[in-house]
């Protein structure tokens, strides 16, 4: 059964504009880089509902067991290491 895993985003104050871009095009590289990625979207929130966080990622991975190797993944670790250095990072995982 497909996973979809959701992430949000609230970038640290001071955070340039072209740190975040950086930060944006490695979670878009995921996708090819990271075994079980079926799709993978990354975009800014343009409402005022998502209570400070300002970018989201969505992944859908093939199962269960691509999401449990997709966060220890090295190629995932690096990215999201340096993502968590920049944000403050909130995730949800869910079957469909």
């Amino acid at each position: 059964m497909p996973v979809n895993h959701l992430v949000w985003i609230q970038f640290n104050e001071g955070v340039s504009h072209a740190r975040i871009e950086e930060h944006l095009a490695a979670l878009r590289s995921l996708h090819g880089n990271v075994p079980g990625i079926q799709r993978l979207s990354v975009g800014a929130n343009f409402t005022d509902r998502a209570q400070g966080y300002t970018h989201a990622v969505a992944v859908e991975l093939t199962d269960r067991a691509a999401l449990s190797a997709y966060g220890p993944h090295p190629y995932h670790a690096t990215i999201a290491s340096a993502l968590k250095a920049d944000a403050k990072v909130l995730a949800l995982d869910y079957e469909f």
